[in-house]
């Protein structure tokens, strides 16, 4: 009766002290590329069991706010997410640029202007064709205009020296007039081959033609025909392209 009457007793909670280290997270999502303060980052404790060696510790001491000040961030920081030093680049360790470009792949610039880009509207990580369009003569002696696609689902590294958007953006904050893209070695020289004999212009591919085997860019023609195509035009053999 007397426990009916005063009720249930409070549950007693009892502190079990379990194996724990601070952790540096971050204290905001980070995008790509930015340069990063040790205001962007909070200790956070974490089970010792789920940390590995890549995170940074209390454990390095001082070292720990050093290696994330002045640093770029190499990929994307999601808020509460570990820190690594695997993710961010120190000056002098090698441009963000390329830290994040794959393996095996290059970076290269081609003139770019509003009619040539998508008015502008073309930002990193985008995917476009690349068109070459250069004057030649006809059999008649009259100068002729052709287009040609060169390169397929090309990825957009940077858009002048940003490479990376703010979320809403239309274009990158001081548009410039260069877009870095990701080739292939042989892709490369072709481009530069191209950037001297005719103008460039990039075609914006939709989100839906992705590419989700992660093939990258690829020739606009069929690699069966050979390492070479040769146009015809009135007749008259033009010049060959390389597809690899």
């Amino acid at each position: 009766m007397r426990s009916i009457v005063s009720g249930p007793t409070a549950p007693t909670q009892v502190a079990v002290p379990v194996n724990a280290t601070e952790v540096l997270v971050a204290r905001r999502n980070i995008p790509l590329g930015e340069v990063t303060q040790p205001t962007d980052f909070r200790w956070q404790t974490w089970p010792t069991e789920a940390v590995t060696p890549s995170f940074i510790t209390q454990a390095n001491g001082d070292d720990g706010m050093k290696l994330v000040t002045d640093a770029i961030a190499r990929s994307p920081l999601l808020e509460g997410e570990p820190v690594t030093s695997q993710k961010l680049v120190k000056p002098g360790q090698g441009g963000v640029l390329a830290a994040i470009l794959p393996t095996g792949m290059r970076a290269i610039s081609t003139k770019i202007k509003e009619e040539t880009a998508a008015g502008r509207l073309i930002l990193p990580n985008d995917r476009v064709d690349v068109i070459l369009t250069r004057r030649e003569r006809n059999p008649s002696g009259q100068d002729d205009f052709a287009s040609d696609t060169l390169f397929q689902n090309v990825r957009v590294l940077a858009i002048g020296q940003a490479i990376s958007s703010k979320e809403g953006a239309k274009a990158p904050e001081g548009a410039g007039n260069t877009a870095t893209l990701e080739l292939t070695p042989r892709q490369a020289e072709l481009l530069a081959r191209a950037n001297a004999t005719g103008d460039i212009s990039l075609s914006l591919r939709s989100v839906a033609d992705g590419d989700p085997k992660g093939r990258g860019p690829t020739a606009a023609m069929n690699d069966q025909r050979g390492n070479t195509v040769r146009v015809l035009r009135y007749g008259v053999p033009s010049r060959a392209y390389g597809v690899n």
